[in-house]
This record gives C-alpha cells, structure tokens and sequence, in this order.
C-alpha cells in the first residue's frame, strides 16, 4: 500500500488492516518456520506496511503517545 492510499482510509478501516495484517504475517512466520514459503519477501512487506500504517495513525493523533 502507498502512504496515499493509507491516508484516504478511515481510522478504523486502518486499524482493521493492522489486525489482518499482523494475522497474516503470524501465519507467514508460523509456516517458515515448518516450511518453505512461497513468498518469502511478504513477510517484509507486511512489516512495512503496518509501520506505514502505524505513522498515518500517530500523524492523526498528533504525534503524541
């Protein structure tokens, strides 16, 4: 996703995505540990991801904790 794209989305549509995304990337870490994984690079997209989500939601907030 592209930092436009994110902005666009509501607060809660970005925390949804959040949640999905650390599922996935929990599912991606469980079957590399078991298996070769078909796409190993997603596992640093989704990474990336949340973190580019995290920002817009901290940006929101005003920079504070």
């Amino acid at each position: 996703m592209k930092m436009n794209e994110i902005r666009e989305m509501s607060t809660e549509d970005i925390n949804k995505k959040i949640e999905e995304l650390k599922s996935e990337l929990f599912d991606l870490r469980m079957k590399q540990s078991t298996q070769v994984i078909e796409k190993p690079h997603k596992i640093n997209e989704d990474r990336k991801t949340i973190a580019r989500l995290k920002t817009v939601l901290n940006e929101r907030e005003g920079g504070e904790k």
